[in-house]
């Protein structure tokens, strides 16, 4: 770790820079008045957990496997014939010059806001209006929006030649088979067992049957941390669910059989929370309890494959989604869970408003808007969906709306002390055709 005005020295470890710095400091300090000096002190665990994190932050990041290698790259700048021919955003097709990020911009020596800045949830402003629930767009929504279930045949002749036309279709548009076979699959899945309690961590934590009072809340914690962790003894069951001060085995043993009383059983009698047999048997929950963020991945990874084909099961996906997993505060167990889920929900977003953002079958502005509210919602630090905004009113031809999304990603960045991302600060400069100071000033 770097301090401001310690240059790092080979061979030198980072514990004797800092007793340098000290060191230094207290030489001058005869030369200041009273109260120009604070000491600070850093734990030596603090200190371990911050270079950890800094040193995996550093680290490039895994290349994506199945699926998700079909994430869509971000798109080229909109062309002028794309935007709204009254109100057009350049003014004239040449491209601006990309000015060059000076050291100035660099965000090297601001470690610490960032950091702090980072580490609790974001509070900004909201980015858009909730808009119409995906299920009942606007009347300009494309067809992969449209409902896919064909009306039952007036006769049985009628039936079969139905079967026989959409056959022929079917072998026509190999991913329209495709799609109609894995939904038949899926809602063959889902209709198994409508009624089994569900688990929602895409927001706070919520399980049907649990109150959100009293002991509820932390019941449904214990619900998710047995769904996502299943298999643990009490003693790390007590620990994750208090790190600091752990549950004792009696208030763990109280807990759950208030979440067994709470959700049940199934149909044929057996409960949801299965009690244990012996004292070495593990807690977990049933097999057939159901989780949003399960259901979540199988829409979206049976339709990234489809491109745009497989836009309706995306933003079905993203319609689960109601703000932050786990909440505000996720206890230290959920918060890989939370990075991966949020990284995730950055991912199927852009794809939605990458292929609802250009003119064609799929051009749908108030969808594509929708899929950025609903990641910035989640992360209003992602860069790439403020890039994607920018896009969408580039496209719509609302200078207004453009100037909207430049101050807010603006706002967050001065929040958190830092520059924005190169690829934002281009694509700023393109759509308003300036230089980078012009933009700057401009808002």
């Amino acid at each position: 770790m770097v301090f401001p005005g310690v240059q790092r020295r080979q061979g030198v470890s980072a514990t004797s820079t800092v007793a340098d710095l000290g060191a230094r400091l207290m030489e001058s300090a005869p030369e200041l008045a009273p109260g120009d000096i604070t000491v600070q002190r850093l734990e030596h665990a603090a200190y371990l957990q911050i270079t950890t994190a800094l040193k995996v932050s550093g680290q490039p990041p895994h290349p994506a496997e199945g699926p998700w290698q079909d994430i869509p790259d971000e798109l080229d700048s909109m062309q002028p014939e794309q935007a709204s021919p009254e109100e057009p955003i350049v003014p004239s097709p040449a491209a601006a010059p990309i000015p060059s990020r000076t050291a100035a911009n660099e965000v090297s020596g601001e470690v610490f806001p960032a950091l702090l800045a980072a580490s609790t949830d974001p509070s900004g402003l909201r980015l858009l209006s909730p808009a119409t629930p995906l299920t009942g767009l606007s009347d300009d929504t494309g067809p992969a929006n449209e409902p896919v279930a064909p009306s039952a045949p007036a006769s049985p002749d009628a039936a079969d030649s139905t079967d026989a036309a959409e056959a022929a279709d079917a072998a026509d548009d190999p991913a329209a088979a495709v799609e109609e076979s894995t939904e038949a699959e899926t809602e063959e899945c889902e209709a198994h067992d409508l009624h089994a309690p569900e688990i929602r961590v895409l927001g706070p934590v919520e399980v049907t049957g649990v109150d959100s009072t009293g002991h509820g809340p932390r019941m449904a914690q214990l619900a998710a941390l047995l769904y996502f962790r299943p298999g643990r003894s009490a003693d790390v069951l007590c620990a994750d669910m208090e790190p600091v001060s752990p549950w004792s085995t009696s208030t763990l043993n109280a807990r759950m059989q208030g979440l067994r009383s709470s959700l049940g059983s199934d149909s044929a009698g057996n409960v949801y929370v299965p009690r244990r047999k012996a004292g070495e048997d593990p807690y977990r929950l049933a097999a057939g309890v159901r989780c949003d963020w399960t259901r979540f991945l199988q829409l979206v990874e049976r339709a990234l494959p489809l491109g745009p084909a497989g836009l309706t099961d995306l933003e079905k996906a993203l319609a689960l989604v109601r703000g932050r997993p786990f909440g505000g505060k996720p206890l230290p167990w959920a918060e890989p869970f939370q990075q991966e889920m949020v990284t995730r929900i950055i991912d199927v977003a852009h794809t939605v408003a990458t292929y609802r953002t250009p003119a064609g079958p799929h051009h749908d502005l108030s969808a594509a808007r929708q899929a950025v509210a609903t990641a910035l919602d989640v992360d209003d630090t992602a860069e790439l969906m403020y890039r994607d905004w920018l896009r969408i009113e580039s496209a719509a031809g609302n200078r207004q709306g453009l100037h909207t999304a430049i101050t807010r990603v603006q706002q967050v960045n001065r929040a958190l002390d830092c520059s924005l991302e190169l690829e934002t600060e281009q694509l700023i400069n393109e759509l308003l055709n300036g230089s980078g100071s012009a933009v700057r000033k401009a808002l």
